[in-house]
């Protein structure tokens, strides 16, 4: 039996006709109307923060002045691998006080991470020279760069870490 498809009749006219808008309003379902008008943006745009976040200035930095950033009231956390300054506010829970890596905070770090140590002999005394590292194996070299590169993806590197009586110190 062969079928056969005749417009010219009324019945199939109106069923295509309501075929394709049936079709029509499936691909192109109505919008509504919104029933009220919105408020969100009369007292302003609602995705503004409500505060500038503090601009963050590439400085240099010795170990005495990196100190003062150690997240102790609130403050911001600075900690420095391989003369590379981080500022790692945002892992407060981290490098803040009572955090795990806490004793890095406003530290030259570069030792306890290339070390995966937390030990305070890691951390070189504010009054003595930086760590050359000298001495770090090349899987402890490997593991400090690793670091950096982690730092370097999710913290804000703020600065440079110099010596206490450098002139890059004095002209900051």
């Amino acid at each position: 039996m062969a079928f056969s498809f005749n417009l010219g009749t009324p019945v199939n006219t109106a069923l295509f006709l309501y075929i394709l808008y049936s079709v029509q309003k499936i691909i192109f379902p109505p919008i509504p109307k919104p029933t009220s008008t919105p408020t969100e943006f009369k007292n302003g745009y609602s995705w503004m923060p409500k505060a500038h976040p503090p601009t963050v200035l590439f400085k240099i930095y010795t170990p005495k002045t990196l100190v003062p950033f150690n997240g102790i009231d609130g403050g911001r956390i600075l900690l420095a691998i391989n003369s590379i300054v981080f500022d790692v506010t945002q892992g407060r829970n981290f490098y803040g006080p009572n955090g795990m890596y806490g004793n890095f905070a406003g530290r030259d770090a570069s030792r306890g991470m290339a070390k995966q140590s937390f030990d305070e002999e890691m951390l070189t005394p504010i009054d003595k020279p930086l760590d050359k590292c000298d001495d770090l194996r090349p899987d402890e070299i490997e593991n400090m760069r690793g670091w950096i590169e982690h730092f370097s993806n999710k913290y804000i590197i703020c600065g440079k870490l110099v010596e206490n009586d450098s002139p890059e110190a004095a002209s900051n």
